[in-house]
């Protein structure tokens, strides 16, 4: 995605006008009309800067890539090549599922609770497709479940790797001050 469409974005998300979000963001209304045509590309400071006058901040988001696996005695299943975290609201949403065919015969989770939480993960382990998976899992969540889900052999051998390294992530975090992470 381009500055353009993300500066775009952002000014429509926020509900500004042109001439309101560039005055916020201390640039004139013809220069942010030219960025969000592709006329002018600002730097990455520029682009912050007008982000956060939208009420926005840049920010990363873990590209996983998913490659369709097989194993004896399950179905083809999908598996990442390393965890990422949900958006905090969809972790904990109420699922309803349409497609009984794959998910069993419940139709419903509430993600808030762990119980129903912990089935839901095993059955997209199993059967969810990427956009499930990137949908309704959370890393942070599956590692606290992992020791406890009851999942086929080779489908948790699979999902290892990634699990290890999320698990076991950086010790040192170089921005904050001082403090250690163990």
């Amino acid at each position: 995605m381009g500055e353009a469409k993300i500066i775009l974005d952002a000014r429509r998300g926020s509900g500004l006008s042109q001439r309101e979000l560039a005055t916020r963001a201390g640039t004139s209304q013809a220069t942010l009309s030219a960025y969000e045509r592709g006329v002018k590309s600002p730097s990455l400071r520029v682009t912050q800067r007008i982000l956060e006058a939208a009420g926005y901040q840049l920010g990363l988001v873990t590209h996983v890539r998913f490659e369709l696996r097989t194993g004896r005695g399950v179905h083809r299943f999908w598996v990442p090549d390393r965890l990422w975290r949900g958006v905090l609201s969809e972790c904990f949403a109420t699922i309803v599922v349409d497609d009984l065919t794959r998910f069993g015969a419940a139709r419903r989770w509430d993600l808030r609770r762990r119980p129903q939480r912990r089935t839901f993960y095993e059955l997209l382990l199993r059967r969810g497709a990427p956009d499930e998976l990137r949908d309704w899992i959370d890393g942070a969540l599956l590692i606290d479940l992992w020791d406890d889900l009851r999942i086929p052999r080779v489908i948790r051998e699979r999902w290892q790797p990634a699990v290890d390294v999320a698990s076991n992530g950086p010790v040192e975090r170089p921005w904050t001050t001082g403090m250690t992470i163990s």
